[in-house]
């Protein structure tokens, strides 16, 4: 009796376990097939409208499911400052910049650049939140920035301007996805749901872009789009914009904050292979170099966080 309780306790201890690691390889897999599948869509619908599109979408589904779960969808007067400021970096400016830099450099070396982030977060964090920095941290930030200059080598500082915009633009992508994550843990304990923040958070961003679309973009009409790009847009606001958002929240809800975090690590691995397999991008050397680099960094930044006390 005692060994059958036994193991029926290391079932029961087990199966969040499981479901946990099942919730990380979903974010994985969804946030990272993201990458190759906007590239698809850029190639018909310019980026004021990919965005229009994707953050109406996600405000729509994300405050419906609210609704339909009964939560508040109130916002409190202190906290509207601090939804606006975190929505424009972490959605607005980390989504437009990606979609400007993918139409300048391959979707590959963007995705690597992009999850630099957690390097750039811990350098904000020290400085707006006080935050020390450990030696192990150091180390992960000389990895991060090693990383950055294999891609950013003598290859891409040859073409001049021309060869760095891209870059340059998702390096700028991945810190305002630092500086809105650091935003959102200066402002403390919120009082709102997280999905309903995330909702209002798209409503804000979506306005400007359908502005800016309206204003300075005519895209093609939906019959014109090719199979791939309805394909990619289903992808990209099922999985991306809502399906793995929801997933992500479940996640923070059963981890700490830097064990969830974790999930990030897949996503540039899958980013990198799947747009080598489905656009066709190389795997240089070089790029495999930064990949490694980039993993390492995060890895040494984030799986040695201790418990705040």
């Amino acid at each position: 009796m005692r060994l059958l309780a036994q193991r029926f306790r290391l079932t029961t201890e087990a199966r969040p376990l499981l479901g946990s690691a099942a919730l990380i390889a979903a974010i994985g897999l969804f946030w990272g097939g993201n990458w190759p599948a906007v590239r698809f869509i850029l190639m018909d619908l310019p980026p004021f409208t990919l965005r229009a599109i994707g953050f109406t979408t996600g405000a729509l589904l994300l405050l419906a499911w609210a609704r339909w779960r009964r939560l508040p969808l109130g916002v409190s007067a202190e906290e509207w400052p601090w939804l606006i400021a975190t929505g424009l970096f972490t959605i607005l400016g980390f989504n437009l910049a990606t979609a400007f830099a993918q139409l300048r450099m391959p979707t590959s070396q963007a995705a690597i650049i992009a999850f630099t982030m957690p390097c750039w977060a811990l350098l904000l964090g020290w400085w707006l939140l006080g935050q020390r920095i450990t030696g192990r941290q150091w180390l992960g930030l000389a990895c991060g920035q090693a990383g950055l200059l294999v891609l950013l080598g003598p290859a891409a500082l040859a073409g001049g301007s021309r060869g760095l915009t891209g870059p340059a633009i998702m390096l700028g992508a991945a810190l305002s996805w630092a500086l809105g994550t650091v935003l959102i843990k200066k402002r403390g304990v919120w009082q709102s749901h997280a999905v309903v923040i995330t909702g209002w958070q798209f409503v804000i961003c979506a306005i400007p872009m359908v502005v800016m679309m309206v204003a300075w973009e005519s895209p093609p009409p939906p019959a014109a789009w090719q199979q791939s790009t309805w394909l990619a847009l289903g992808y990209h606001l099922l999985f991306s914009i809502t399906l793995a958002q929801m997933l992500w929240f479940m996640n923070v809800n059963r981890l700490t904050i830097a064990q969830a975090t974790i999930s990030t690590l897949i996503i540039p691995t899958v980013g990198v292979t799947s747009a080598i397999l489905l656009l066709g991008e190389p795997l240089s050397a070089k790029v495999f170099l930064a990949l490694l680099l980039t993993l390492a960094a995060v890895a040494i930044v984030m799986l040695n966080r201790r418990a705040p006390s």
